[in-house]
């Protein structure tokens, strides 16, 4: 049985490891044991902890592994990632660190490994949809609308993050790049908010957001653009806290004392955005796919709304996140997707057979896309 090493036991590496065991001898390791111990149910699994930020420590932990599972916070991924290539092991990666990965691209080849990074549902099946799209027809335009919410709106926030808080005020202040006109436009984040309405949940609010990460560069298309959804009203409360630095990552003194603001933002804000145990939420995402095929117009609209597992206690963004990770996985280990280096999603998409692979994976597992 293929060995895997899960790092990582966050709600969506625990995901991923419970998906995985089903088929395949899984290891979940982190440095936190009560995030373990919430996989302690599953027997098949074996836990370990260590201290993933040790020297050289990740190296060691994967050496007997068939394939490596990064869902580390992001700002582990990057040396992360790079440990696993030093290591020789293939991986899928779903930690969204914000540095290119492509500068992991030549290790990664001189090492002989397979590495897919931002394999989650946004980044992740974006990517995969219009990678596939982009290898069959000429593509003009792409729009991907996504985000994730409680399905209680309650008062401040009307939001929960299954994900560490840093990583969510990140999309609230890296500046937001898109394609328009083949040019690239980069606007503020919460910049350009519009309203857009969904069958499910009534309207929601989108802004401007960095999401498109790897397809500026890997996509010919002229027109894409990427945009966090959230409850209406939530830009404001959001400008305000940016504004006033409560996001800012620059020290300041106070009472003697050199702290980032950030930091004591996210402390402050863990435990209001922590989702209670069987809180429902929902994950909600838009995809639009427009050009052109032998001088005939094509236009593809992908909706997907997901909701909390009552059944599994598993959220909606864990399990649409995870799923797209372990499909991809299954690619891997299958040995239907084995380019060497760094590989976006994207790269995925384009390769024959893996977009109705992955399709038919997450079908099987209740998370399904309405494609008009």
């Amino acid at each position: 049985m293929k060995k895997i090493i899960v790092l990582g036991a966050g709600l969506v590496g625990k995901t991923i490891a419970i998906d995985l065991s089903k088929s395949f001898d899984v290891t979940s390791i982190d440095q936190n044991g009560k995030a373990l111990e919430s996989l302690k149910a599953y027997p098949n699994i074996k836990l370990k902890k260590a201290n993933l930020n040790e020297e050289g420590a990740i190296r060691k932990l994967v050496a007997d592994a068939d394939l490596v599972i990064g869902a580390v916070p992001g700002f582990m991924g990057f040396s992360t990632v790079r440990e696993v290539i030093e290591a020789g092991k293939n991986m899928v990666d779903i930690s969204f660190f914000p540095e290119d990965s492509f500068e992991l691209d030549d290790l990664a080849k001189n090492n002989g490994v397979c590495i897919v990074t931002d394999c989650g549902v946004a980044p992740g099946m974006g990517n995969i949809i219009l990678g596939y799209h982009h290898h069959k027809m000429e593509v003009e335009n792409f729009k991907c609308l996504v985000g994730g919410l409680p399905l209680k709106r309650e008062w401040p926030w009307e939001y929960k993050a299954v994900f560490s808080p840093i990583d969510v005020i990140e999309e609230y202040t890296r500046p937001a790049r898109y394609v328009l006109g083949g040019k690239l436009v980069t606007r503020e984040a919460l910049s350009d908010p519009e309203l857009v309405s969904f069958d499910e949940v009534g309207t929601l609010e989108a802004w401007n957001s960095d999401g498109l990460r790897s397809l500026i560069r890997t996509m010919k298309v002229p027109n894409m653009i990427e945009k966090t959804l959230r409850y209406p009203g939530t830009i404001e409360y959001l400008r305000v806290l940016r504004d006033t630095g409560y996001f800012s990552d620059q020290e300041i003194e106070v009472n003697g004392r050199t702290i980032k603001p950030i930091d004591l933002t996210s402390k402050l804000l863990f435990s209001q955005w922590k989702l209670k145990p069987g809180e429902r939420e929902f994950t909600v995402m838009r995809i639009e796919v427009e050009g052109s095929k032998s001088g005939l117009s094509k236009r593809f609209v992908y909706d997907l709304y997901d909701e909390f597992d009552e059944a599994t206690g598993m959220t909606s963004m864990a399990r649409t996140t995870g799923y797209t990770c372990t499909a991809v996985a299954n690619l891997l280990l299958q040995g239907k997707f084995s380019r060497k280096g760094i590989n976006p999603p994207e790269f995925v998409g384009e390769q024959e057979g893996c977009y109705d692979f992955i399709f038919d994976y997450l079908k099987e597992r209740s998370v399904n896309y309405k494609i008009h």
